[in-house]
């Protein structure tokens, strides 16, 4: 007969795997939003081509599933409650931005879930302050360079075909935003996956199941599949946001936002010593900003984007808040 312990860590792999499939869903506006709303491809295939390119990503590397698994918090205070409580205050918030088209962070929302389960068990001593803080730096600095490298990709470009036919600039672009949009998927999934990751090896190492953080296989193919099928799932709120509601997309708009965004996700999750868990919403937000500037300050709609400042400032107080609570929950209904 399995045991209570046994029982509760397959809970803690199928919250996990829930909330890879949220976030493939919640996020997949990022990597298509732009393609799909300058018409470069068709929703159907913009969803097949992401969700391939998600699971491919998602097998791609490790490096990001140790951060989340080894910087949060110390692993001697990490129980099946903890994680429980961490995943289930993700998993809400995702579900809400989702419901109220808001593109905010799955990142966000996962490690403030996971610093305040790990905080109300054990106290502020058991968060791993430097590693937050180093985590919490790259979610803020990351969408500040979307921006900045929107800008400057997209200023590059308008000199550049200053003097050619629009028309027929847009039309060559569209055909190269197949290759932006699935370079950001790939990115996409090559960073957002492995939180899940880290969270289930994290689990199976305090469980004494693994001899050290390193992650499985069965834990990335797990994800991946999660991580793609929710992908597949689609997610037409945030897209309508991210796609229509910044800034009025061209496929020349579309592709700078797109190589922008990728260049960053791809530099926080491959570079030797940083492997930084970044938001894809935050980077593809700030890229479109930074795009729209380069056109003129009032091309973008920035009531929109306030709108998702706000979010992106509550995301991890308001999950810590949650996991705090659902914790102290779970606590109590298993006493």
């Amino acid at each position: 007969m399995l045991s209570s312990s046994v029982i509760l860590l397959g809970f803690i792999v199928i919250l996990a795997l829930v909330f890879d499939y949220i976030n493939g869903f919640h996020d997949t506006a990022n990597a298509i939003a732009t393609s799909v709303s300058t018409r470069a491809l068709t929703p159907k295939k913009a969803i097949i081509m992401t969700a391939i390119l998600n699971f491919v990503g998602a097998m791609y590397s490790t490096g990001v599933a140790k951060t989340i698994a080894k910087d949060i918090v110390i692993t001697s205070v990490v129980t099946s409650e903890v994680m429980i409580a961490a995943l289930i205050s993700a998993i809400l918030w995702n579900l809400l931005t989702w419901y109220v088209g808001i593109p905010s962070s799955s990142s966000h929302a996962v490690i403030g879930g996971i610093i305040g389960a790990g905080a109300c068990k054990a106290g502020f001593g058991a968060l791993q302050f430097g590693g937050i803080s180093k985590i919490i730096i790259g979610l803020l600095v990351s969408p500040v360079c979307g921006i900045a490298l929107g800008f400057l990709i997209m200023s590059v470009l308008y000199k550049v075909f200053a003097y050619s036919s629009p028309a027929r600039v847009n039309f060559a672009f569209q055909k190269m935003q197949f290759f932006t949009a699935g370079l950001l998927a790939f990115n996409h999934g090559s960073n957002d996956a492995q939180k899940s990751m880290g969270i289930i090896t994290l689990s199976l190492f305090a469980a004494g199941m693994l001899p050290s953080i390193e992650v499985p296989f069965w834990v990335k193919l797990a994800c991946a599949i999660a991580m793609a099928a929710g992908t597949a799932g689609g997610g037409w709120r945030i897209i309508r946001t991210m796609g229509d509601k910044i800034f009025k997309l061209e496929p020349i708009n579309g592709f700078a936002a797109d190589l922008s965004s990728s260049l960053i996700i791809w530099s926080a999750t491959a570079l030797p010593g940083l492997h930084l868990p970044v938001s894809t919403t935050h980077v593809a937000s700030g890229s479109i900003i930074g795009v729209g500037m380069a056109k003129r300050i009032k091309a973008v709609r920035w009531g929109t984007a306030q709108q998702m400042l706000i979010a992106w400032v509550l995301t991890i107080p308001s999950c810590s808040i949650v996991g705090a609570l659902s914790y102290l929950v779970i606590s109590f209904l298993m006493r």
